[in-house]
This record gives C-alpha cells, structure tokens and sequence, in this order.
C-alpha cells in the first residue's frame, strides 16, 4: 500500500475525509530541530477549508497535535505522529451517493480496486488527507530553513486569467495579501471574482500553480532513476486534482533553438549560469540556481449541477451532488504544492548527506 512518502525522511499518513481523525507519522526527522508549532498551525491553516468566500464552506479548526518525537520544543530524531481531528462532517450529505458513481472521481476505480468504498466525501481519496502532507511539509521547512532554502507557491492561473510565466516579474511576498494566493493584486482580483462566478453557478474551474525553490545547493538528485525533477513530478502529480507537470520553460523549451536554450556557465564561485532555463535541474541534479515548476490543476469534479451517471449495478441514473465543496481548488493547493517540494528537497538533502564522507 502506498501510504508512504520519502526514503530517509518518510511521511506514512492514515484517515479519512469523514473519519474520526487523519494523521501521519514522520520518520527520518533530524534530531535538534527547532518545532515552531505556531509555524506549523499557520500552515494548516492556510490549507483549511472554510478560510473565504471562494472556497467551501465546511468549518474546521485543524488543530494539530503532536504525540511524539519532540521534547522541550526541539525534534528528538524519533518518530513524529501527529493527529488532526475531524469535527465538521456532513456525512448525511452524500447518502445519495452510496451506490452511485461521481463522474471524474475515485468512486468507480475504488470500488473496482477493493469491492468496497467509503462514500463520504471520497473517504480516503478526499483532498481533506492532504493536512497530513502540509504538517509534514511545515516540518520539513522547519528543516530547511536553518539552510536558506525557501519555497514559494502561488496561483498563476485561473481558467483565462493568467500572469506572465516568468516568476521574476511578481512580488512573491504579496502572494499571502489576498484570498486567491495571486502575487498580482489586479489579477487577484479578477481571478477572485471569476470563481465566485462560477461558484454561484454550481459549477467548478481549474488554472495552475507555480512553485519556487530558492536556496537549494547543487548537487541534490540522482542519476537515472531518482533524478530531481522526477521526484518532484511525482510528488506534485499525487496532489488531487493534478493534471499536468513541468519544470523549468517546460514545454515552451520547443519554441527554441538550442543556442538559445542552453544556460551558459559564468565564472564565480559558485560557478552560476547567465540564464536559468533549465529551472534548476541538469542530469537530473540540482546546479545552485532556482528550481521553478508548474502545475495544471483540472476544475473540481463535484459540481452542483445534475449529470448523468451509473449505479454500482451499471444501471443509468443520475446524480446531483450536495454539501459543501470548492468552486476551485487553487487557494487551498498554493500551501500542498509547499509541502510537497519542501519534503522532496529534505529528502534528497539527507540523502546527499549520506553520499559524501
């Protein structure tokens, strides 16, 4: 079963969206790390539902609690587990979906899979298992940034509104300042005003989300099969609702010749590069400059409109979804995609460690 992340600092996460609770447990942790748990709930929090008017409206609280692995406010280099309590269920919501299969969800493949499936807001393959990947991802940050390495997310695009796919050109630090994590307040607020359209309509949209890594030394990944940017495209494509990954300029690197595309080598020490179209990974291997990637997040597949469907007999029916879920799932996403880099980039730092003498 893959319920675990990492190799040296590994993530096993448990529950689901209408359980008792949903929790991990983090292993592989540096001991005399410094546990910031307001650090940590600011993470969380950023990740809750409820937190505006573009997003659901379920409430909760997601407090964390941590049960082991730090004493007297330091990481002791034992096992972290943690748990996060479910308060706010509606699970009287999804009785009509108990024999019935959700266009574009988990339902069918599930059932398929196990023979048996909790229909309660997708149980285990609900977006709400994601808060074990932000707790782990605030403590690998927590890791990272006695380093300097930082990582900075923020929506980059809403169906048609999109920002220039340089990172260069924005503020990061004003990614925060509003509800749609969007670095340009006047996009922002078209962007805004877009979802609470399609909100009002039952209806759902997608756009993408880039990501920035400052600070990483050169030399983290590995040759062939554990290349960097392959492990953060895994990373990334197991978010919910991921449809697509590219790093660097991606696939607008076809447009160029390579004359134009190569990043040529300038004297300093370090030694750098004049451009950075390579978005930081070379062979595979991280060469000191910024490692940026992209990510396409397809609209949300509950929508509150009536579709056609099958029940679990094949039977032709059809479906309309209740309760409370996201008209887009961008502001939510900007703080996983974080935690998702965030562990990778600790991950591959232990394991640089463990290759040199």
């Amino acid at each position: 079963m893959s319920n675990t992340f990492g190799k040296l600092f590994t993530l096993t996460t448990f529950g689901e969206s209408h359980g008792a609770a949903v929790g991990g447990v983090i292993d592989g942790f540096p001991a005399g790390i410094d546990i910031d748990m307001a650090f940590i709930q600011e993470e969380l929090n950023r990740r809750k539902p409820g937190q505006s008017r573009i997003t659901t409206d379920r409430h909760e609280d997601d407090e964390v609690e941590l049960l082991s692995g730090v004493f007297e406010g330091k990481s002791t280099g034992c096992p972290i587990g943690f748990i996060v309590r479910n308060k706010n269920q509606h699970s009287q919501d999804y009785e009509n979906m108990r024999c019935l299969f959700r266009p574009s969800h988990a339902d069918y493949t599930y059932y398929n899979k196990y023979g048996v499936r909790d229909y309660r807001g997708g149980g285990r393959s609900s977006a709400r298992i994601t808060i074990s990947r932000c707790v782990g991802g605030a403590l690998a940050k927590l890791a990272l940034r006695p380093l300097g390495i930082t990582i900075q997310a923020y929506t980059s695009q809403v169906g048609p509104i999109a920002l220039d796919k340089d990172y260069r050109r924005y503020d990061l630090s004003l990614t925060e300042t509003n509800i749609v994590r969007c670095p340009d307040p006047e996009k922002a607020l078209a962007m805004e005003k877009l979802i609470a359209s399609v909100k009002a309509e039952g209806d759902t949209i997608g756009g993408t989300i880039t990501c920035v890594i400052k600070g990483c030394p050169a030399g983290l990944g590995d040759p062939e099969f554990g290349k960097l940017h392959a492990q953060l495209g895994a990373a990334m494509l197991g978010i919910n609702a991921v449809k697509g990954f590219e790093y660097g300029e991606g696939f607008d690197c076809i447009l160029s010749r390579g004359s134009e595309q190569n990043d040529i080598f300038v004297p300093g020490n370090p030694i750098s590069t004049a451009t950075n179209h390579s978005g930081g990974i070379q062979g595979g291997i991280s060469n000191g400059q910024d490692i940026y990637f992209r990510l396409a997040f397809k609209p949300v597949a509950t929508i509150l409109k009536t579709q056609q469907t099958v029940d679990i007999e094949g039977n032709e029916t059809t479906i309309k979804a209740h309760g409370r879920h996201d008209p887009c799932v961008l502001p939510r996403a900007v703080p996983i995609v974080e935690s998702m880099a965030a562990m990778v980039i600790l991950d591959c730092f232990l394991s640089e460690k463990t290759t040199k003498m």
